[in-house]
């Protein structure tokens, strides 16, 4: 397969050749030389285009879904790896449904949400606003807010623990 002449092909010394000339690849600091040599102004991101992200509709399917003894629904979501992509929707749910009651059960929600970040899962669920966060089980207390005995609940949740 022949090379592609306009491209330089991104070895690192081509990435430092234009970052030393103030592009961001060799493909730019590549054009940019064409342009010069043929004695065209050359003008690199001079200026700024706006535009607007078109709002789409999308689904979320929470894990479990409760009903709560005042009727009023608690969502349960639970996550080994929550991942920017999750987190990001789950952003994106939150806002758009502003008084619902989710709840995180992490594997473990004291792991970071990325290799550098000090921010842990659970840190992050409530900077989302989400206040009831546990690890690995559901918690007692969450369940007796749903049946109508709760005495019972504690000793069927400690039988799988």
């Amino acid at each position: 397969m022949a090379k592609n002449h306009w491209h330089t092909g991104g070895t690192s010394k081509a990435r430092q050749a234009a970052y030393k000339h103030g592009y961001k690849s060799g493909l730019e600091l590549h054009v940019a030389e064409q342009i010069k040599i043929c004695e065209y102004p050359l003008n690199y991101e001079t200026e700024i285009l706006n535009y607007i992200v078109p709002e789409r509709k999308a689904k979320y399917t929470p894990d479990f879904v409760l009903t709560k003894k005042d009727g009023t629904t608690m969502y349960i979501e639970t996550k080994g790896r929550w991942t920017s992509t999750d987190r990001q929707k789950m952003k994106h749910v939150l806002a758009s449904n502003p008084d619902i009651d989710i709840r995180m059960i992490f594997q473990n929600p004291n792991q970071k949400i990325s290799k550098g970040s000090k921010t842990t899962y659970e840190m992050y669920a409530h900077k989302l606003g989400i206040t009831h966060v546990a690890k690995k089980d559901m918690p007692a207390e969450w369940l007796a807010e749903c049946v109508q005995d709760p005495t019972e609940i504690k000793e069927k949740i400690n039988f799988f623990k």
